[in-house]
């Protein structure tokens, strides 16, 4: 069992649709807030060598890549730490708090317990204008599948290639170009943290609609010799780069670096280079 599996279990007590994007959307007077909570792991999602600081920073720019895949501008971020030892605490919150800063939100509390693991679990508000918003679902045939930068990247680093470290440890959302995304009209987005073909998968599960991808046009990681680099773009995770779909007619985005890797067909299934897409990435699994 695999944590989308058990999706299912909690569409059985929530409204399914509740599960289907980044962010939860609430209304919030003549907007829409949108809300994601990350949990991290030291032993799971922290690399070995990481800083507190990097480890702050890292917790929450998994928060803020949620947010910036709906469109939205970030507001609030707050911080629950389970600390193993309390030394551990000022690097983690300057961390988080550099982060903030740097993307234009704000840290403005959370919780804090101990752990035998060091966890840091960060949730994320912002706002978006309605018109704005951008789901997973809304791509259309026709459409182009786009992403905006290189993918990866951050497996490359743990696979020893050295000048990809910064991009495994301290990764940048995309804010800016998921709001200049929303405003400009794209049909569909999320991150790509946990991989290209799973996220591509996840918008499968979504819409009425399927997605072809060439892998001769991925941006691969620089250094990396071809056949390995499209291996890791394909099914790396950590990246997060935003993936969507968009009518060919509203790109270039201004501002944006987009890069165009196929098209949305109307077969509901995932293809590269035209084969069936193995559905693989970055999941938590429970075994047995």
């Amino acid at each position: 069992m695999d944590e989308r599996g058990l999706h299912q279990l909690i569409g059985t007590i929530i409204d399914p649709e509740r599960l289907e994007d980044d962010c939860a959307v609430i209304p919030c007077g003549d907007r829409l807030m949108v809300a994601s909570t990350d949990m991290l792991h030291e032993t799971t999602d922290f690399p070995i060598g990481m800083t507190g600081w990097q480890m702050g920073w890292m917790a929450t720019a998994v928060t803020l890549s949620d947010v910036a895949s709906m469109g939205a501008a970030p507001g609030e971020v707050l911080l629950a730490v389970g600390l193993d030892t309390p030394e551990r605490l000022r690097g983690i919150m300057e961390g988080a708090r550099d982060c903030c800063t740097r993307f234009g939100a704000e840290l403005v509390g959370g919780d804090l317990d101990a752990h035998q693991e060091l966890t840091i679990v960060s949730t994320g508000l912002g706002l978006v204008a309605p018109e704005h918003l951008v789901r997973r679902r809304g791509a259309r045939p026709g459409d182009v599948i786009a992403v905006t930068g290189p993918l990866g990247e951050a497996e490359a680093a743990l696979a020893g290639y050295d000048r990809h470290v910064k991009e495994l440890l301290e990764p940048q959302p995309r804010v800016r170009e998921g709001q200049a995304l929303g405003r400009a009209g794209v049909s569909g987005m999320m991150d790509i943290s946990d991989g290209l073909a799973l996220s591509l998968h996840d918008l499968l599960a979504v819409n009425d609609c399927g997605f072809a991808v060439d892998t001769a046009r991925l941006p691969l990681p620089a250094g990396v010799p071809e056949d390995e680099g499209r291996e890791l773009a394909l099914y790396g995770g950590g990246d997060f780069e935003l993936l969507f779909t968009a009518p060919p007619d509203i790109l270039p985005v201004p501002g944006v670096e987009a890069h165009v890797i196929g098209e949305v067909i109307p077969e509901r299934t995932v293809l590269a280079d035209g084969e069936p897409l193995e559905r693989r990435g970055y999941l938590h699994e429970w075994k047995g």
